[in-house]
């Protein structure tokens, strides 16, 4: 855990094995209170070591009285910090509490109606008829004693609690997820006006704090960063440069599979919106020979690995015979650090987000400045730092970049024909102010296929590409993006007039599950 964060106050969302742990942790922070996740089997000494400002305890998709069900000891309640269930953690604190949790027989699933009896504290102002998310089959029958009955459905008979005495309280449904009317405000009830939080936390914060942390850890010392053209390493780049200037050096690795314009927007804009010190290795050729001739995925991706790799290791060791480096920066995220495991700090990071498999005689520190960030804190902090708006809020894109979006053997004229189709398509999707709603837009070339057109008063044969336009709030799910027809329309249009090699153009409407969102 970053150390520059504990003067705000903190609280520690309570994971039951929920979907939804990091959302609730997402809207405590939207609240301007920091917040963390930390598993059900911390120890409660633990927790409280920690001197939480408050404790939200999540939904699971256990039953209270299953056997081996996770518990919530008593002490947690004893203990005078204010507590806050949602659904499995509501049933776990009726039950812990003396209350009675039971299998109703009326399961409620998706979109429910409440009704509020008696707002008290926590529904305050809130509409008497409430339509939010459940999802749940057992209900708390009786609250414990001392605790006011706020709200009510047909599957749950105390849909909303509270005890102010003790400040205590929860709700049945998810205030958390964007279907849930008045969620937000539910839990900023709990936030300020139960638990007094303050609400003093902001990315603003992040910037200062972690610039002071950056100085003392790194002192006089030199500092490495791959930089990759997204937004988390160019964020985390530009804040560490913020903080230690020139002791900073940036690697890029062009490897050639980058979408158009992408290396100019890292060689000159970032640059010249930073002023960071930048080693650009142009390794085309190297990539592109690596590749010649393989059509399997896996192989595409364990090619582009190896040989990113070997690039780097170079340029380190190049970099490192000039200035002797002894950190390396990396744009690990929160949701990176709890789905490794490491919920509460520990350094156990995918291997994805590593410049993993560097020899070992090339040991460098890790410096990991947005390791408590969610993505779109990620994003903000980047405007603030003042980087360019089409960096911050750049679609996520994969690291063996468009080889794998590429169905065939990758080439250089398949890359220039895929480039410039994804151009078109990128630049429509600007025009229609629709990037930020959309989460990715990978255009797929199906290099393999040939497809039978006509053109003029002339039969073709060219190439397909797929469109794959996705919403998404993390990537563990997707949705396929109902744009415009008259968007598509225009990209199609664009796509089979300008790009020769290209005659029809198709429309990708599978979620995920069951499709990935990339199609390799």
């Amino acid at each position: 855990m970053a150390k520059g964060i504990s003067p705000h106050e903190l609280v520690l969302v309570v994971d039951f094995g929920a979907q939804y742990a990091q959302l609730i942790a997402r809207r405590v922070r939207e609240a301007n209170v920091y917040s963390e996740i930390v598993p059900h089997s911390m120890p409660v000494e633990e927790m409280l070591a920690r001197e939480p400002k408050a404790i939200i305890l999540s939904g699971g998709p256990q039953s209270v009285y299953a056997e081996g069900a996770p518990r919530v000891e008593s002490g947690l309640f004893e203990a005078g910090v204010p507590a806050f269930g949602i659904c499995y953690g509501f049933q776990a604190m009726a039950q812990t509490l003396g209350g009675e949790v039971r299998r109703t027989g009326l399961r409620e699933f998706g979109r429910t109606p409440v009704t509020v009896s008696e707002p008290g504290t926590l529904l305050a102002g809130i509409p008497e008829d409430l339509n939010v998310w459940m999802s749940h089959g057992d209900a708390v029958h009786a609250p414990p004693a001392g605790f006011a009955v706020l709200a009510a459905s047909d599957g749950a008979p105390v849909a909303a609690f509270e005890n102010l005495d003790r400040r205590l309280a929860g709700v049945q449904w998810h205030p958390e997820v964007l279907h849930s009317q008045a969620g937000q405000a539910v839990l900023e009830h709990f936030l300020y006006e139960i638990a007094g939080c303050k609400g003093d936390w902001t990315t603003t914060n992040v910037v200062d704090e972690q610039v002071e942390l950056i100085r003392q850890q790194v002192g006089d010392k030199q500092v490495l960063c791959a930089l990759s053209g997204g937004v988390d390493s160019a964020v985390a780049a530009a804040l560490v440069h913020k903080a230690i200037g020139d002791q900073l050096t940036c690697v890029y690795v062009d490897h050639g599979l980058q979408r158009a314009g992408e290396s100019e927007q890292i060689e000159k804009d970032f640059v010249a919106a930073t002023g960071i010190r930048l080693e650009a290795v142009d390794v085309e050729e190297q990539f592109l020979s690596a590749l010649a001739g393989v059509t399997d995925p896996e192989q595409k991706r364990k090619i582009v690995g190896r040989e990113f790799i070997r690039t780097f290791e170079a340029t380190a060791r190049k970099v490192d015979a000039e200035r002797h480096i002894e950190f390396l920066v990396q744009g690990t995220l929160y949701p990176d650090v709890v789905e490794s495991g490491g919920g509460a700090g520990a350094a156990n990071i995918k291997s994805h987000h590593n410049v993993g498999g560097l020899p070992d005689d090339l040991q460098f520190r890790l410096i990991e400045p947005l390791r408590t960030l969610f993505k779109d804190e990620v994003r903000e902090l980047g405007v603030a730092l003042g980087l360019p708006e089409a960096m911050v809020y750049r679609h996520p894109f994969p690291g063996p970049g468009l080889s794998i979006r590429i169905i065939g053997e990758v080439t250089r004229e398949r890359l220039d024909i895929l480039r410039a189709a994804d151009l078109i398509a990128r630049t429509e999707l600007t025009a229609a102010g629709l990037d930020r709603d959309i989460w990715q837009f990978p255009v797929v070339l199906l290099a393999d296929v040939r497809s039978v057109g006509v053109q003029g008063d002339g039969r073709t044969y060219g190439h397909p590409v797929v469109l794959r336009p996705v919403t998404s709030e993390d990537a563990m799910t997707a949705d396929w993006a109902r744009l415009p027809y008259e968007v598509l329309e225009r990209i199609s249009t664009r796509i089979t007039n300008e790009v020769d090699e290209i005659n029809r153009v198709t429309v990708d409407i599978t979620s995920k599950p069951p499709g990935t969102i990339e199609w390799e």
